[in-house]
């Protein structure tokens, strides 16, 4: 049990740093502004993605609601996908995604949610447009933040599968709990408080 939730700490620490990282990101340089709309924030601090012929992609996340008073307790999430090609190299990468509208973060809530394959959710991806999308008039559903090392030339997330863990969010709070319960139900963790004053003092 301790080594399970050391494993979870490990990753919100990691989520810590992405924001940190976030920060001194001159293409995110709206960060701010975009934390105080959002609904939600899902960020991984690691997501590796690498092979050769067969390639594939996953890391372990949390996902927060911004709620009135505040940003929400971490849940833990999963992200994988798998792909085929042509693929050598091995690539780390950062990742937020944060939700904007309450369409997306009922698509994410959905078990198994599929980035860039919900019908009416839309996607951007920093680098690909992304302010003159921000600066319309509606705002896209989700706006996908990345930094990446190694040798693959840029991170596309579309084909990502999105699941919660509810077994580590149990292993972390002491109690079987539900993914409702920790992003809306009021349940917080003194481990969790640095990551939750970090979002807040962004937004």
């Amino acid at each position: 049990m301790a080594r399970a939730q050391n494993s979870q700490q490990v990753t919100i620490d990691g989520a810590r740093k992405v924001l940190a990282d976030l920060r001194h990101d001159k293409a995110f340089g709206n960060a701010a502004q975009l934390m105080r709309q959002a609904k939600a924030a899902f960020i991984v601090p690691k997501l590796i993605k690498g092979g050769f012929i067969v390639g594939g992609e996953g890391g372990n996340g949390v996902l927060m609601v911004q709620r009135r008073g505040g940003w929400s307790a971490p849940a833990f999430y999963v992200i994988g996908a798998a792909s085929f090609g042509l693929q050598v190299g091995l690539e780390q990468s950062e990742l937020i995604m944060l939700i904007m509208t309450q369409k997306g973060l009922d698509g994410v809530l959905r078990d198994n949610f599929k980035i860039g394959a919900q019908a009416g959710i839309s996607v951007v991806t920093l680098g690909s447009g992304v302010e003159g999308a921000i600066g319309g008039v509606s705002l896209p559903d989700v706006v996908v933040w990345s930094s990446s090392s190694g040798l693959y030339g840029g991170l596309t997330v579309d084909g990502s599968v999105i699941r919660a863990q509810p077994n580590l969010d149990a292993e972390f709070y002491g109690r079987r709990v539900s993914t409702h319960d920790v992003l809306f139900g009021g349940l917080d963790s003194p481990r969790a408080a640095p990551l939750r004053r970090e979002l807040d003092s962004i937004g």
